[in-house]
């Protein structure tokens, strides 16, 4: 059969019933993309006779005898195709990984198309954008600006791959081959709660290609856990990489290595498993009961109460929260609860190892290579210097991958057979078995006088953290945060932490503090209608102000620090800018019109130890190198590291190339969550950089005769008074005194500062059919000194795109055996074009006392105030309140039909 591929003809026949993604792939064709094998998500997108195409749903055999071209074939970088100029200068994309689909379906639009977006691209999902900037591509709006030498903070420059990843040319984590590459699949467990009594993997070896069927009997019989910290003992070690119980529907049974994908397949459904069913419990509240099914013994020290499943509880307060409800004219209880929600990282989880001159190589997805690499050495009893994990570009994280749930079988059966191996989650496999945000249902007890003074704060937080720890306790001291955000002599925190038999909960954008701010948020709004208050009013009279304690929970010192107003400032922001335009709703009666705002406070780095740790070298090339080990996928600290690297060296970002995210390559480094990547690593960066820039002034000092102080850098040299000297010459003569331009700097993440975002949404609710149409979505945040400003305006975007997939479609289905019953994209509806607003991205203009440059990170925050303004907008149009996510049409629709309350909300 013959193929032509990007004018470029091949011989070659598919396997029988082989999709044209794979069979692309086979060819080296990595641009074409896997994030559904389902035909949902566009990633696959290539153009058959010059038609887009998703090739993951079209059979190879189709395209025998016709022109098929791929994102590699579309264009080259040094001649790209008009679209692909369009999504880098604009730039329409952050973690690349569905950009080749978006850009193969783009291209095609005709003038009609274009002005009918919502249609266009309903069949290509982005995660990361929010899709204002693909639109901004697909119309020709560029928004990459070219900064001048040690000009580059401040500037929206572009980022350092975009070239790459316009055309394709991007490596992934499996955007390679190598040769004798075994596959890995895993069987799953059908039980929510068993003891596995027998394995018999006979007729699984039997299958040809099935070179090995792992069990609990063949791993390292240690205690870990998954979740990535720097350190390990703030989280529970209750997994192994394969145990003799499980305690979830999806849980690792046994793991299949064969010569092909679809033989390891085979080999799993071959494996007969003999099972001891055990009692299950789903609900926290029943798993806290005398009586409950034990998940856990009593072998891990930090599992605070085996007998009632609990993993952690908190207990903390200040003053007499009795006292301050006694004293209230005015007091809302509530209980508010939120759904588990999934990623959806269009890039599953993946790795690949192999032998290297006698070490284990591992590449991978993961937020952490540093803190991957400590838990495989701990696995396998490896020395640090027989181990390197590394990753190339990361398609999507958001928490996900802050977890070592790939990493440790493929490093397993490499170890153990010596051979190549990958393996690669399916989508089903993401929904199922990878880790959502952490289930909470919160109580908020507020107490207030008449004049809306806070008297009483009380919040019992109890989190579904499932069958394992993972993030479990982590997550519930960050919810404890949410009583930081007012001012209050009265405060109570209770929380719980509760394994169940229900996938393992995790890291999540917002990071424990999503959940606690749709609840406190909420209340707040309902305390304020009961006071006959403005609700923005209620929060201007109560928010921290600088010079407040902010750690509400205890009376001990903390590293975080307070310093500028920046709440009181995105609330005015917001007023002022829903209160300036009336958007126009959809016409007829039928649609009611609310108004709603909220707001949250986020740490900017984690309370755990967080360290990085960045390496500057200028080359005989006269290129400076910087050595960084966070990884980029998507939230941009890779374009912010080279502007900070670019400022303190006097030059361009052309002039600074990057290396990052290999433990052979860079120094140690804690991971790319919770906003650390620019505010940990970007110190790491800004040190490095300022040492090897004092180095080259001392030394062009000494040449010059001339003081340092009257030196100063410039794109390719050093002017030294009235004289300038090349770097070329300066790189020469230290060179010639066996000195090098070099240095290493280490940051840590404390002390610590807080970020503040509001978000407001105007919406009309259809009374009828209970759709929500958001009219007006507008956000505004304390940015601080602004790295990048399109690249900030990105992450917002994208974090209210989540959010409003948190707050109106996502739901991780579990039916009564523990099983999802929604596992792929068409069923758990992550928002599509059509779903998500413009959102107006509105920055305060401050800066901060600890972040480099005087910088705030934004990937994390902006998505806590989202869920609970719709919430209140919601019930301003239709006054119903909803204390529950989603807010599905048919919930809508349904206290809408049976409410006796007038909605407040006009009609139209």
């Amino acid at each position: 059969m013959t193929y032509i591929v990007n004018g470029r003809g091949f011989d070659e026949e598919p396997a029988p019933g082989q999709c044209l993604r794979t069979f692309l792939r086979q060819l080296g064709h990595h641009g074409v993309k896997k994030g559904c094998d389902a035909g949902d998500c566009g990633a696959c997108t290539v153009w058959l006779d010059g038609s887009p195409v998703h090739s993951c749903i079209t059979p190879a055999f189709r395209a025998e005898g016709r022109e098929v071209t791929t994102i590699e074939g579309l264009g080259s970088p040094g001649n790209l195709h008009p679209m692909q100029r369009r999504f880098r200068d604009a730039p329409g994309f952050q973690c690349g990984f569905c950009t080749a689909g978006m850009i193969m379906t783009s291209a095609t639009f005709t003038e009609a198309q274009k002005e009918d977006l919502p249609r266009a691209l309903k069949g290509n999902l982005c995660r990361c954008t929010g899709y204002r900037a693909i639109e901004d591509a697909v119309r020709g709006v560029a928004g990459v600006e070219t900064a001048a030498p040690g000009k580059a903070v401040g500037t929206s420059v572009g980022a350092p791959a975009a070239n790459d990843v316009v055309t394709g040319r991007a490596e992934f984590t499996m955007d390679t081959h190598v040769d004798g590459m075994l596959h890995l699949k895993v069987l799953h467990s059908p039980h929510a709660h068993a003891r596995i009594v027998s394995i018999d993997r006979t007729a699984a070896l039997a299958v040809p290609g099935v070179q090995r069927v792992y069990t609990w009997e063949d791993v390292p019989r240690k205690r870990f856990t998954t979740a990535i910290h720097t350190d390990h003992l703030v989280d529970p070690d209750d997994t192994f990489v394969l145990d003799d119980t499980v305690r979830f529907v999806g849980q690792r049974v046994a793991a299949v290595l064969a010569d092909t994908v679809a033989a390891a397949e085979e080999g799993c459904r071959r494996v007969v498993v003999d099972y001891e069913p055990l009692p299950a419990v789903f609900d926290p509240e029943e798993a806290m009961a005398e009586g409950a099914p034990q998940l856990h013994g009593t072998a891990d020290p930090f599992v605070r109460d085996p007998v009632h499943n609990i993993l952690l509880e908190l207990h903390s307060h200040i003053g007499d929260v009795d006292a301050g409800f006694a004293e209230a004219d005015v007091v809302h209880e509530g209980t508010y609860s939120s759904p588990r929600v999934q990623h959806a990282h269009l890039e599953t989880h993946g790795s690949i190892a192999w032998m290297e001159d006698g070490r284990l190589n591992v590449r991978t997805s993961s937020q952490s290579p540093s803190i991957a690499k400590v838990k495989l050495a701990y696995l396998f009893a490896l020395r640090p210097d027989q181990l390197r994990v590394f990753c190339k570009r990361v398609g999507g994280g958001f928490g996900g991958k802050q977890e070592v749930i790939s990493e440790d079988l493929v490093a397993l059966a490499t170890l153990d057979t010596g051979r190549p191996v990958c393996f690669e989650y399916t989508r089903e496999e993401e929904f199922t078995t990878a880790s959502p945000r952490h289930p909470m249902t919160l109580t908020v007890r507020l107490g207030a006088k008449a004049d809306g003074t806070l008297t009483a704060f009380q919040v019992r937080n109890v989190s579904n953290t499932g069958a394992y720890g993972n993030h479990g306790g982590e997550t519930l001291f960050a919810g404890g945060a949410a009583v930081m955000i007012y001012r209050c002599p009265n405060k109570k925190y209770d929380a719980f932490s509760v394994y169940t038999n229900t996938v393992p909960s995790g890291a999540l954008r917002g990071y424990g503090m999503t959940q606690p701010a749709f609840a406190v948020e909420s209340a707040m709004d309902e305390l304020a209608r009961a006071l006959h208050m403005d609700p923005l009013e209620l929060r201007r009279r109560n928010i921290v102000r600088p010079g407040d304690p902010l750690v509400a929970l205890q009376d001990g010192p903390d590293d975080v620090m307070f310093t500028e107003d920046g709440l009181g400032k995105c609330i005015d922001l917001v007023d002022e800018a829903l209160a300036r335009t009336a958007d126009e709703p959809p016409p007829g009666p039928e649609w009611l019109v609310g108004t709603g705002v909220a707001s949250s406070l986020h740490e900017t780095a984690p309370p755990t130890d967080h360290i990085s740790e960045a390496w500057v070298t200028l080359g005989d090339d006269l290129v400076y190198e910087l050595s960084v080990g966070t990884v980029e996928f998507g939230e941009g600290t890779s374009t912010a590291h080279v502007q900070i690297a670019a400022d303190q060296l006097g030059t361009t970002p052309s002039r600074i190339r990057l290396v990052q995210s290999d433990t052979d390559r860079t120094g140690f480094d804690t991971g790319a969550f919770a906003s650390a990547g620019l505010f940990v690593a970007g110190n790491a960066v800004l040190r490095a950089a300022g040492a090897v820039r004092d180095r080259i002034l001392e030394f062009a000092a000494a040449h010059t005769g001339v003081h340092p102080v009257l030196c100063s850098m410039d794109e390719d040299g050093v002017v030294c008074g009235d004289r300038r000297v090349s770097l070329a010459e300066l790189v020469a003569l230290a060179r010639a005194r066996g000195i090098r331009f070099t240095a290493a700097r280490r940051a840590y993440g404390s002390p610590r500062s807080v970020t503040s975002n509001t978000q407001g949404f105007r919406i009309a609710v259809h009374r009828v059919t209970g759709e929500i149409r958001i009219l007006r979505s507008v956000q505004a945040t304390d940015a601080a000194v602004v790295i990048n400003p399109t690249q900030v305006r990105g992450q917002v975007e994208g974090g209210v795109a989540q959010g409003i997939g948190f707050a109106l479609t996502e739901n991780h289905h579990v039916d009564a055996d523990g099983v999802m019953v929604n596992p792929n994209f068409r069923n758990y509806r992550i928002p599509t074009y059509a779903d998500v607003p413009r959102t107006d991205v509105l920055l305060v203009g401050s800066s901060d006392s600890f972040g480099p440059m005087r910088s705030k990170g934004m990937a994390e925050c902006c998505i806590n105030p989202v869920a609970p303004a719709l919430a209140n907008a919601l019930h301003d149009a239709t006054g119903v309140r909803h204390r529950a996510l989603p807010l599905t049409p048919e919930r809508i629709y349904s206290r809408l039909a049976g409410s006796r309350s007038a909605p407040t909300g006009r009609a139209t």
